[in-house]
């Protein structure tokens, strides 16, 4: 888990939901429905994204409970299905769906024993990993697409240890493709990524918040830094 424990995933899991929730709420059903950051998607896409992670992150953790194997979604596209069905629905019913996934899921959480944390789950990109990861991954969600809302929540309203987490989350993925070779350094916390690929190496620095941005393919302003591919 590169340093996190599942007391910090969980945490932080907690502290983006209660940022992705105030956001969202705090919209009228006109900016609920106007478009976000993410091509393609408005906020409500965004939001009915998270409300079925939810979803599919329980699937995940009923598979540790109970040895049953439940994929997170039944196909890719019932998953992209349940977000446009999700992406008409009312303020209200909307963000009761967010509210009751999220509370269920963490009710799940709590539920599980130290030994069911351990049995290993298959996420909805085919890898295999111990229920542990599932805190994190549901953290990502929330505290990443928080942002994505683009509803007063930046990467600086983030804890420092999350982004860090996040930066090593997303340049160990970004390793294992093909993309330009960059070094980034965050010149607050004195992290140094490095992602080996084509060209000349671009050394880019910048503070924790703006690299990890960078990293997950959000709008950050990073003077030299190159394009790079998708994250996910």
């Amino acid at each position: 888990m590169d340093g996190r424990t599942l007391a910090d995933t969980r945490r932080w899991t907690s502290l983006g939901t209660r940022l992705f929730l105030n956001a969202a709420t705090g919209l009228d059903e006109s900016a609920f429905a106007a478009p976000s950051p993410l091509p393609g998607w408005t906020r409500k896409h965004v939001a009915a994204h998270v409300a079925a992670n939810a979803e599919g992150l329980g699937n995940l953790l009923h598979w540790a409970a109970t040895g049953e194997p439940t994929p997170m979604y039944a196909s890719l596209e019932e998953r992209k299905a349940g977000i446009e069905r999700g992406a008409v629905l009312g303020h209200t019913e909307l963000v009761g769906w967010l509210r009751n996934s999220a509370m269920e899921l963490d009710a799940a959480m709590s539920a599980l024993t130290p030994e069911q944390w351990a049995h290993e789950v298959v996420t909805a990109q085919g890898r295999t990993v111990p229920a542990t990861e599932v805190p994190w991954m549901r953290a990502r969600e929330v505290c990443v697409h928080a942002v994505d809302l683009d509803a007063g929540v930046g990467f600086a309203d983030l804890p420092a240890a999350f982004l860090t987490a996040l930066c090593e989350d997303a340049a160990g993925k970004r390793r294992t493709r093909p993309g330009p070779w960059v070094v980034l350094t965050a010149t607050d916390s004195g992290d140094r990524w490095e992602l080996p690929g084509d060209g000349a190496p671009a050394h880019v620095s910048a503070r924790l918040p703006d690299v990890a941005a960078y990293l997950t393919g959000r709008a950050a302003a990073l003077p030299g830094a190159p394009t790079l591919p998708d994250w996910l």
